[in-house]
């Protein structure tokens, strides 16, 4: 389990994300790589990390679920994510 400061941060950094994220695209399209470097370091996309909405693990992460796969995996076993089993052939 991670850490409550840990998801907490990754909160706080796409709130950042979201915000300057007009100003960004203009400063980028004007070609301002100054005023680019004047922004806050957390306004950037490339810093987020996807997060276990669960648990808050950072690695193992399912996109399409977004979920850790220990938590899918123990989701699909008993039977709490629709239209997922387990494969046998």
């Amino acid at each position: 389990m991670a850490k409550e400061s840990m998801k907490a941060r990754e909160v706080k950094r796409a709130k950042l994300v979201q915000k300057y994220a007009a100003k960004r695209a203009e400063l980028k399209a004007n070609g301002d790589y100054e005023g680019l470097q004047k922004l806050p370091k957390n306004a950037s996309p490339v810093r987020l990390h996807n997060r276990c909405k669960l648990t808050g693990r950072p690695k193992g992460y399912m996109r399409q679920f977004g979920i850790s796969r220990i938590n899918f995996r123990e989701m699909a076993a008993s039977g709490l994510i629709p239209g997922v089993k387990k494969a046998s052939w």
